[in-house]
């Protein structure tokens, strides 16, 4: 029993891993259950049988897609000490994240369609998003709580602007100097590292 309950648990996982893909790649319109069903190697009735609904599956995606980035906070904390908001905003802005739709990050290419979502989906994202929020702010320095609280939103919104920007023009040379111009801006939005 231990065995199917383990099969199931990683066909969860894949098709859990391959919604959160596709709608970062196209979008919760761009993308049916048929599509979702095939990346995962599964039938539409096995995704069904998962989710329920495809705006289940965007309920869990996107619950999944933040998590990645609460657990990816302390550890860019812990690696690069007070240089961890430098080596944030260098991956974000970076030419690898700015290319993978599909493997980028939840808060860039969720955010969008989370404005078209169900209020429960808005409810979710507000919560991640404020302790993802609260994270950054933990490691800024100086200030009151609300003071490093206001520049983690602004750091964050920042970068989530600039690298959809970046991503949505057709030069790469004008990708390049959007990237730039974000990248000082979301430092000096931050302020000082703890």
């Amino acid at each position: 029993m231990a065995e199917t309950s383990t099969k199931k648990q990683q066909t969860h996982q894949r098709m859990l891993a391959a919604a959160g893909r596709s709608f970062r790649a196209h979008g919760f319109a761009g993308i049916g259950v048929d599509g979702i069903a095939k990346s995962a190697g599964v039938t539409s009735g096995a995704f069904y049988a998962h989710f329920g609904s495809k705006g289940r599956a965007f309920e869990a995606a996107i619950t999944a897609g933040l998590d990645e980035v609460i657990a990816a906070i302390p550890v860019f904390r812990d690696e690069h000490g007070q240089g961890w908001i430098v080596a944030f905003a260098d991956y974000y802005l970076g030419q690898s994240h700015r290319v993978d739709l599909g493997g980028g990050c939840a808060m860039t290419s969720l955010s969008p369609e989370v404005v078209r979502a169900s209020p429960d989906v808005q409810a979710i994202y507000e919560e991640k998003m404020t302790l993802i929020t609260r994270l950054v702010a933990d490691g800024l320095a100086g200030g009151t709580d609300d003071a490093r609280l206001a520049r983690a939103w602004a750091m964050l919104s920042t970068l989530i602007g600039g690298l959809t920007t970046s991503r949505a023009v057709a030069s790469g040379e004008l990708a390049d100097q959007i990237a730039a111009a974000v990248h000082g801006a979301a430092l000096a939005a931050a302020g000082d590292a703890a």
